[in-house]
């Protein structure tokens, strides 16, 4: 029997040349093993949101947004937080991904979120933000405990990741993110 081979989609939200956030995915994305591969997207060409754009050519960097997410079995999301919320660009992006509403590729898609902070909530009200966007998406995020990652400039060692415990936390959480997607595929042959 084949192994399936899950492709998940790592989205930053943050534009940092040094993210924390980008640091966290490109180390998650070493430790997965050989039965999921997940890319990185980057954010940086995406345009303000403008509805005027969508009766014209699409910008090509949010064509590519929209089928790196249709294309993904699931999105990892590791946002910063930034005055109690998720970053501009993230949200900015989660606006464009969600056109046209309540058929877009976000619509049924599994996603884990994790979000970051050098305080000591570990952005947990960007996360609560997330979670309330994505499900007016009708995305499926994953329940279970929260990835919230505290004081995480102190957990970034060049440029890696490096907090073993919390690592050990996402990857069972990937693992929720599998199962759920295995879910979604077991309906859909039914």
């Amino acid at each position: 029997m084949a192994t399936v081979v899950y492709r998940l989609l790592g989205i930053s939200g943050s534009l940092r040349s040094h993210s924390t956030n980008t640091a966290i995915l490109k180390t998650l994305a070493t430790r997965l093993g050989n039965q999921s591969a997940m890319s990185l997207l980057s954010l940086n060409d995406i345009p303000l949101y403008n509805g005027d754009l969508e009766t014209q050519a699409m910008p090509q960097s949010v064509v590519a947004l929209k089928e790196a997410i249709s294309q993904a079995d699931g999105l990892i999301i590791c946002s910063p937080e930034y005055n109690y919320g998720t970053s501009g660009v993230l949200k900015n992006a989660l606006d464009w991904a969600s056109r046209p509403g309540f058929n877009s590729p976000l619509k049924n898609k599994p996603v884990l979120i994790m979000t970051s902070s050098p305080g000591v909530l570990g952005g947990v009200r960007a996360q609560s933000q997330l979670r309330e966007t994505l499900s007016a998406t009708l995305s499926r995020v994953i329940c279970g405990p929260q990835i919230v990652i505290p004081g995480v400039n102190q957990k970034i060692q060049d440029a890696k990741f490096s907090d073993e415990s919390t690592i050990e936390f996402m990857l069972a959480a990937v693992d929720n993110l599998i199962q759920e997607i295995n879910l979604l595929a077991q309906r859909s042959i039914t």
